[in-house]
């Protein structure tokens, strides 16, 4: 006997409608109140900043502040330490702090660099007093305090907000968020059982076993991004609860499985220096999963890109995702030479062109808008990217010319209406359907969308709009888009141009994934099959997607802050 058949009685009908409505009402303020608590603790909660060290004029006596970590020396208007003398190269050198003191690095410079008049091969230790020559000026070493003033250091001193640890009264919301979605599920037209009860009961406990083990065992300072993920991710869950109970479990299981990924991508890359030794290794490793994917791979709606092992479909391409923007960081002394440039774009032909050949061009899409992001943050020069875009122009335009059903894929861009029984049915029905859910939605269960192929994946934004409505539907977009503009604030303040690069091209590969699969189910781009990040359906994207935040993660400094790193 169903639970519900005990309130058959009318009364007890009107009851249960009345809740359902109110809680569709709630969850829209619930989710505007999480996300606005996220952001707004990211923002308010900012490590002190100040001057590191002072590099002082020998001859005048001026006083350079050293803000960063890695820091650029040259006469490029973009260095960190900018010099203004001719005998100074415009990318001169590298002055870099590490756990066992300060280095200074030439990188190629035409007059060389010295440290107490000894010319610098490779990284070379600098310490307090010593005296550093680039190109014909001389700077000595020193302590801030011995050089700014207490009374006139305010400006290198800026008070910061007191570093605290997320609240459980942030997390306790997300699981009130979710457990109203676990009741809509329940109480829907076609299910009205338990079963989503028990899905949320798991994923609770994961959330919150994640908080415990991030607070007392890595002793994180902060949860705030860990609390956005965990709010998209267990949205993704509980829509999948209401139609296929294992599914949600195993989503659930492949979360779990992201964190830990999540734990030791920070752990790994907590010394940017020790990518460095994997580099070959990860190298291979990217290039045989793709490898293995073209030979072994099953066609799925047309990309062959889905291995089968042990009866557990994985998609490899969403790990080359995660070493592809661990490969394309760099360090700053070595983002300077002109070897690791050519390796990074050798690898990038290579992961673009394997797509490609997988006819995954959705993949292929994101790799090479992740391939402008770097291109960008590492030369600073448009003229790089304007290249790389008329190369791509060309590249497609030959694709085209060979591979002619490629452009048959995109013929219902744009009139899905016109061709709603064919090549437009997909993108016809979401508008139609999200269009249904208005602002609060139909409530999880009740929308018709999940009908429609692929509907917890390449559609599930649509299926958000539909179901839960269109408020919290673009908010699960805003958090996406507010982790971008949180790895670019956090860029300037992070420790090495390692994570810098990392967290904002992490950030930018999830933005356009997100706009590809929101504009391609509502027909403002070609629909490309790729996921939304975080919420929809898939294993290997939501572990992919967990590894991505470990690196916006790992640029902000209040990671280790506990650890007095």
């Amino acid at each position: 006997m169903e639970f519900l058949e005990m309130f058959n009685l009318p009364y007890f009908g009107a009851i249960i409608d009345l809740a359902l409505f109110t809680i569709r009402v709630l969850l829209p303020v619930l989710g505007i109140i999480i996300v606005f608590q996220c952001f707004s603790s990211m923002r308010r909660q900012r490590r002190d900043e100040h001057a590191l060290i002072m590099l002082v004029d020998t001859s005048d006596g001026d006083s350079k502040p050293v803000l960063y970590w890695e820091n650029s020396i040259g006469r490029n208007r973009d260095s960190d330490i900018r010099l203004s003398d001719e005998s100074v190269s415009r990318d001169h050198a590298v002055l870099l702090r590490r756990k066992e003191g300060w280095f200074i690095n030439d990188v190629g410079s035409k007059n060389g660099t010295y440290v107490n008049d000894v010319p610098v091969h490779g990284r070379t230790p600098v310490r307090i007093d010593d005296t550093i020559r680039v190109g014909n000026k001389s700077y000595t070493v020193k302590r801030t305090d011995d050089v700014v003033s207490s009374r006139n250091s305010w400006f290198f001193n800026r008070p910061s907000s007191k570093n605290a640890i997320t609240t459980p009264m942030l997390l306790l919301l997300i699981s009130l968020f979710h457990f109203f979605l676990a009741v809509e599920a329940s109480l829907c037209d076609e299910l009205q059982d338990f079963q989503p009860f028990l899905v949320w009961g798991l994923f609770t406990a994961l959330s919150w076993g994640f908080f415990g083990f991030s607070r007392r065992v890595l002793k994180r300072v902060n949860f705030e991004i860990e609390a956005l993920a965990l709010f998209m991710t267990g949205t993704g869950v509980m829509m999948l609860a209401r139609q296929v109970f294992r599914q949600s479990i195993t989503q659930t299981i492949a979360t779990a499985l992201g964190m830990a990924g999540f734990c030791v991508i920070i752990k790994m890359i907590e010394d940017p220096d020790r990518v460095e030794k994997f580099r070959i290794p990860l190298y291979l490793l990217a290039v045989g999963l793709l490898g293995v994917n073209m030979l072994f791979a099953r066609v799925t709606n047309g990309a062959a890109n889905w291995l089968n092992i042990g009866g557990v479909s994985v998609q490899p391409s969403e790990f080359v995702k995660v070493i592809y923007v661990l490969l394309s960081a760099s360090v700053l002394d070595k983002l300077l030479t002109k070897g690791n440039l050519l390796q990074f774009i050798g690898f990038s032909v290579v992961c673009v062109g394997a797509l490609i050949l997988m006819s995954d061009l959705g993949t292929a899409l994101i790799f090479f808008c992740t391939f402008l992001f770097i291109s960008f943050m590492r030369s600073g020069n448009l003229h790089t990217v304007i290249l790389a875009l008329v190369a791509a122009v060309l590249g497609a335009i030959f694709i085209i010319s060979f591979k002619p059903y490629i452009a048959d894929r995109f013929s219902a861009w744009g009139k899905c209406f016109e061709l709603a029984n064919t090549t437009g049915y997909q993108q016809a029905r979401v508008l139609t359907y999200s269009a249904s859910g208005g602002v609060i939605g139909v409530g999880v269960g009740n929308g018709y969308l999940k009908y429609i192929f692929a509907s917890e994946s390449d559609l599930v934004f649509g299926l958000l709009c539909e179901e839960i409505g269109l408020i919290i539907a673009i908010s699960m977009v805003i958090c996406i888009i507010g982790l971008v503009l949180y790895a670019r604030a956090i860029t300037t303040r992070s420790r090495s141009t390692f994570y810098s690069i990392s967290a904002s091209c992490a950030a930018g590969l999830m933005l356009v994934q997100t706009a590809l699969n929101v504009f391609g189910a509502t027909d403002i781009l070609p629909l490309t099959g790729v996921t939304l990040p975080f919420i929809s359906l898939g294993g290997s994207s939501i572990i992919s997607c967990w590894c991505m935040l470990a690196f916006i993660k790992s640029a902000d400094e209040r990671t280790y802050g506990l650890r007095g790193k």
